[in-house]
């Protein structure tokens, strides 16, 4: 098993619903470099129990739904939270992600609080924010 890079601060942990966390991570690799450090299968073989990736040298953990383990309560994206990237180059990450198959939410360009900043909802329904530094 290769060596994980220490977690700190605040991780986020995405519930994937519909079976779709395999495909989940191979789109945050397609559109955000992320890479794979642990992948823990469900007893099911079908669902994945827990993933840590690294994204930005940064964790981000997400699962299937097990709807089974949660008591009756409703799963999902949910619609006030925005995953930030705060990165070198933030055309490049963005393009990067539209074109990995990411929506447009906020066209990326010169914001008024001196950023360049952009928004993508990814195909699992999660809004990832992406800023950096003005282009010169």
């Amino acid at each position: 098993m290769e060596t994980q890079p220490p977690m700190g601060g605040l991780t986020p942990h995405l519930t994937i619903i519909d079976g779709r966390a395999a495909e989940a991570i191979d789109f945050y690799g397609r559109a955000f470099g992320a890479t794979v450090q642990n992948r823990v299968p469900g007893q099911d073989g079908k669902r994945l129990l827990h993933a840590h990736l690294t994204v930005n040298n940064a964790a981000l953990m997400l699962n299937d739904d097990f709807p089974e383990y949660r008591g009756g309560n409703p799963e999902g994206a949910p619609a006030g939270v925005t995953l930030h990237l705060e990165v070198d180059d933030a055309d490049t990450w963005f393009e990067r992600a539209v074109a990995a198959g990411a929506e447009v939410a906020m066209p990326i360009g010169d914001q008024f609080w001196g950023a360049r900043y952009g928004q993508v909802r990814d195909p699992f329904g999660y809004r990832w924010s992406i800023g950096g530094p003005l282009k010169k």
